[in-house]
């Protein structure tokens, strides 16, 4: 794929970059860019059947180009889960009413050019502002049971942490933790906030400290380990899979870098691209020698 063709496919929502975003964050976009620029065009052997029915894909905030289609939204977990997506990732919030609803940013200002708090804005008052931001129970009623979720819990104030947790658990109800659902989080301390639910349910998510959160996920026997699929290298990756863990790699936007993760025994694929990363994969699932 050309360069400039491939540049061109960057998140639409990267074009309208507020100022408060730092020149590194745009750097670490464009680094990863080109990263999947050159694991496209590295030729992979097409992994045997049973690998290939193995993968996981899970949608990163849904399908989106967060101009037609916003990130976060029903209409893009739809846009997924219909295509025969394995899992959604999504992000809870907390209204200033304790409502948790799905919404990557503290505010609303970059995917709907608003500049609603949402720590301090009553769910009633989003809702009547911004439908399109739904709440979490909203996410389980429409998907829960039929479609893997993966909760990233976000670093924000708890107010009422106790009553938050217990929100959280009736929200979940009726799915089974590490069956219908994952949490995720940055920092592992996060998974004290819903620390009613089993070890085997926190997936952390490592940005530069693969190693420390490795090792925190092996210590605690936490469900496993996700990051960037260049920081997780085949040496930490034998670790977790012999205690029995799941690890999971994005964001893949490739065949090729599809099938270098899954022959590497990775079964769950982050992808901001799922749709068609989907469509890859059942390709190759139809002509397989099964």
């Amino acid at each position: 794929m050309p360069i400039i063709n491939a540049l061109s496919r960057v998140d639409h929502s990267l074009l309208y970059l507020p100022e408060r975003v730092e020149v590194l964050e745009i750097l670490k976009n464009v680094a990863m860019k080109l990263a999947d620029l050159l694991m496209a065009i590295i030729p992979r052997p097409v992994p045997n059947a049973h690998v290939l029915g193995e993968c996981r894909i899970i949608s990163h905030r849904g399908e989106f180009d967060n101009i037609s289609v916003k990130e976060n939204t029903l209409e893009a977990f739809h846009r997924a889960s219909r295509h025969g997506v394995w899992g959604i990732e999504c992000d809870i919030r907390w209204t200033s009413d304790l409502t948790p609803v799905v919404c990557h940013d503290v505010d609303t200002a970059r995917v709907f050019g608003t500049s609603l708090t949402l720590a301090e804005t009553r769910f009633c008052d989003l809702r009547k502002q911004l439908p399109q931001i739904p709440s979490l129970a909203e996410v389980v009623a429409e998907f829960g049971g039929s479609t893997h979720l993966m909760l990233e819990i976000k670093e924000e104030h708890y107010p009422q942490p106790k009553q938050q947790s217990r929100i959280l658990q009736e929200t979940l109800a009726t799915l089974k933790p590490a069956e219908d659902y994952h949490f995720l989080a940055l920092d592992p301390e996060l998974f004290q906030r819903v620390r009613r639910s089993p070890k085997s349910s926190f997936l952390p998510v490592a940005e530069l400290n693969v190693k420390c959160l490795s090792e925190t996920s092996l210590l605690e026997n936490f469900c496993g380990l996700s990051g960037h699929y260049l920081l997780l290298g085949n040496s930490l990756l034998a670790k977790h899979h012999q205690r029995g863990q799941q690890v999971g790699t994005g964001f893949v936007s490739s065949r090729n870098c599809l099938f270098r993760e899954l022959n590497r025994g990775i079964k769950w694929i982050f992808s901001n691209d799922a749709v068609r990363v989907q469509k890859i994969l059942n390709f190759y699932l139809r002509n397989s020698d099964a």
